[in-house]
Protein backbone atom coordinates (compact mmCIF):
# COMPACT_ATOMS: atom_id res chain seq x y z
CA UNK A 1 0.00 0.00 0.00
CA UNK A 2 1.32 3.30 -0.78
CA UNK A 3 0.88 5.97 1.94
CA UNK A 4 2.03 8.67 0.28
CA UNK A 5 -0.95 8.60 -2.06
CA UNK A 6 -3.43 7.29 0.56
CA UNK A 7 -1.93 10.20 3.85
CA UNK A 8 -0.78 13.27 1.77
CA UNK A 9 -3.31 16.09 1.17
CA UNK A 10 -3.78 18.05 -2.37
CA UNK A 11 -6.21 20.10 -3.30
CA UNK A 12 -7.82 17.35 -4.57
CA UNK A 13 -8.05 15.31 -1.96
CA UNK A 14 -9.12 18.24 0.50
CA UNK A 15 -12.02 18.92 -2.07
CA UNK A 16 -13.06 15.04 -1.13
CA UNK A 17 -13.21 15.50 2.23
CA UNK A 18 -15.17 18.73 2.26
CA UNK A 19 -17.63 17.38 -0.05
CA UNK A 20 -17.90 14.01 1.90
CA UNK A 21 -18.49 15.23 4.80
CA UNK A 22 -21.63 17.53 3.76
CA UNK A 23 -22.82 14.61 1.71
CA UNK A 24 -22.82 12.55 4.84
CA UNK A 25 -24.37 15.52 7.07
CA UNK A 26 -27.12 15.69 4.31
CA UNK A 27 -27.33 11.89 4.00
CA UNK A 28 -28.02 12.14 8.05
CA UNK A 29 -30.89 15.29 7.75
CA UNK A 30 -32.29 13.16 4.66
CA UNK A 31 -32.74 9.88 6.33
CA UNK A 32 -34.24 11.08 9.76
CA UNK A 33 -36.88 13.74 7.83
CA UNK A 34 -38.08 10.53 5.82
CA UNK A 35 -38.68 8.26 8.55
CA UNK A 36 -39.03 10.63 11.57
CA UNK A 37 -42.39 8.99 12.58
CA UNK A 38 -40.37 5.56 12.90
CA UNK A 39 -37.65 7.31 14.85
CA UNK A 40 -39.44 9.17 17.51
CA UNK A 41 -41.65 5.42 17.70
CA UNK A 42 -38.18 3.77 18.90
CA UNK A 43 -36.77 7.42 20.57
CA UNK A 44 -33.82 7.00 18.16
CA UNK A 45 -32.00 8.75 15.58
CA UNK A 46 -30.04 7.59 12.36
CA UNK A 47 -26.38 7.72 13.61
CA UNK A 48 -24.75 5.96 10.50
CA UNK A 49 -24.24 8.98 8.47
CA UNK A 50 -23.73 11.25 11.49
CA UNK A 51 -21.01 8.73 12.94
CA UNK A 52 -19.25 8.82 9.35
CA UNK A 53 -19.13 12.58 9.06
CA UNK A 54 -18.21 13.54 12.77
CA UNK A 55 -15.68 10.98 13.67
CA UNK A 56 -14.96 8.70 10.93
CA UNK A 57 -14.04 12.21 7.88
CA UNK A 58 -12.95 14.54 11.02
CA UNK A 59 -10.07 11.78 12.20
CA UNK A 60 -9.10 10.68 8.77
CA UNK A 61 -8.80 14.79 7.82
CA UNK A 62 -6.55 14.99 11.16
CA UNK A 63 -4.31 12.67 10.26
CA UNK A 64 -4.07 13.33 6.56
CA UNK A 65 -3.17 16.93 8.33
CA UNK A 66 -0.32 15.79 10.76
CA UNK A 67 1.14 13.35 8.56
CA UNK A 68 1.53 16.07 5.15
CA UNK A 69 3.23 18.19 7.95
CA UNK A 70 5.93 15.75 9.63
CA UNK A 71 6.28 14.82 5.89
CA UNK A 72 6.71 18.42 5.01
CA UNK A 73 8.88 18.85 8.06
CA UNK A 74 11.13 15.86 7.73
CA UNK A 75 11.93 16.81 3.53
CA UNK A 76 13.08 20.35 4.69
CA UNK A 77 15.56 18.85 7.23
CA UNK A 78 17.16 16.68 4.85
Amino acid sequence: MNFEKLFLISWKKLWIIVVSWFVAVMLHNLVYALFQSWFDARNGDEAFFFIIAIIVISLYFLIVLIYSCIRCISRKRK
